[in-house]
């Protein structure tokens, strides 16, 4: 195996804030229009100050792509939102449509998204099947339901298998295999904080609201939201940490059994809980006093230091990414992702 090739950002916070600033200031000019052209912008600044092995990442789609994908997805919300105002029973039609309609959208997006990036001029592919699609975003939740949410970890792994295999780097694919263990002992370390988290507001909140029953006095009404206001903060700071304790543990996880091509390149992700704690919050408080305007210094800081924490492990040669230039497809599902939050794409 060769040397270890560590991922490095080059970007700053100075340059990003340049271009964060004219993004923002024309999305608000052109009523959200140009949004279309300023994720594009955004992305391409982070992909191509993100290298390893001597190389840059590149982001390939246009403004215009990713516009026409917004409004095909608005016009179809514009459609639900008639229907429910006009014609509920159309509205429900609609809104199952959509919901069936997921997993294409699920695998057009992260098509769009990897045939529009590329590593040293290597584009990537998501080749995903539909109904492979189908059965890790419905079928499997379905049992995972039944089983009272026990069996989370198995659900979270057909994710991830699905997403990493169904990508490749021209030729060469990317595998993912792992044991549930780990993702099992990721999950429920996240739970037990979510558990503490409801624990603590009830053994806060519900004794507090006993002892003010029947006192409908305006000092027992701020008493009462006193309390109120505590325990939802409590539960908010148990559920924040237990989301980044898991998706930073996760992460790692991932990584670990991740491979590229028949040579096996493997990766590595060593995020730290802590850091990644001290970041998430510094950078909250840091946003919020200064009203936004530090937003892309917390932004490069967070990505300088995940870019940092993660390698590439080659095994033998990396010549060997030299695939074909793969045509670009339409930007329908990454405009679908852009409102739902979902993204199938590896992280980088």
């Amino acid at each position: 195996m060769s040397a270890q090739e560590d991922f490095e950002f080059r970007g700053t916070a100075r340059e990003w804030f340049g271009i964060w600033i004219v993004n923002l200031l024309l999305s608000v000019l052109t009523l959200g229009i140009y949004s279309a052209w300023a994720k594009v912008r955004s992305k391409k600044y982070f992909y191509q100050n993100t290298w390893v092995a001597g190389r840059n990442f590149e982001y390939h789609a246009t403004g215009k792509q990713i516009l026409i994908g917004r409004l095909i997805v608005i016009a179809a919300l514009f459609a639900y939102g008639l229907a429910a105002a006009f014609s509920p029973p159309l509205a429900v039609v609609i809104i199952l449509a959509i919901f069936v309609c997921m997993p294409i959208l699920i695998v057009r997006s992260a098509k769009f998204n990897a045939r529009n990036s590329s590593w040293g001029n290597v584009r990537f592919n998501f080749d995903g099947e539909t109904g492979d699609a189908y059965r890790v975003y419905m079928g499997i939740p379905i049992l995972v339901a039944l089983s009272l949410y026990t069996a989370f970890p198995f659900w979270e792994r057909a994710v991830q298998r699905f997403g990493v295999n169904g990508h490749s780097l021209g030729k060469a694919r990317f595998h993912f295999d792992s044991t549930i263990g780990p993702f099992y002992k990721v999950f429920l370390l996240a739970a037990v904080f979510g558990v503490l988290g409801f624990v603590g507001y009830g053994f806060y909140v519900i004794p507090s609201i006993m002892d003010l029953q029947g006192n409908t006095g305006l000092d027992a009404q701020r008493k009462m939201i006193t309390a109120m206001t505590i325990g939802y903060v409590f539960l908010l700071v148990m559920f924040v940490l237990g989301g980044v304790i898991y998706t930073t543990l996760l992460r790692n996880i991932v990584y670990a059994a991740t491979t590229l091509g028949p040579n096996q390149h493997g990766f590595r992700s060593t995020i730290s809980v802590g850091p990644m704690l001290w970041l998430a919050l510094s950078n909250a408080l840091v946003v919020i006093c200064t009203l936004g305007l530090m937003l892309p210094w917390a932004q490069v800081r967070m990505h300088r230091y995940v870019a940092q924490k993660t390698a590439l492990l080659p095994n033998g040669t990396l010549e060997e990414f030299t695939g074909e230039i793969i045509s670009d497809t339409n930007a329908v599902g990454d405009a679908y992702s852009d409102i739902e939050g979902i993204d199938l794409g590896l992280s980088i």
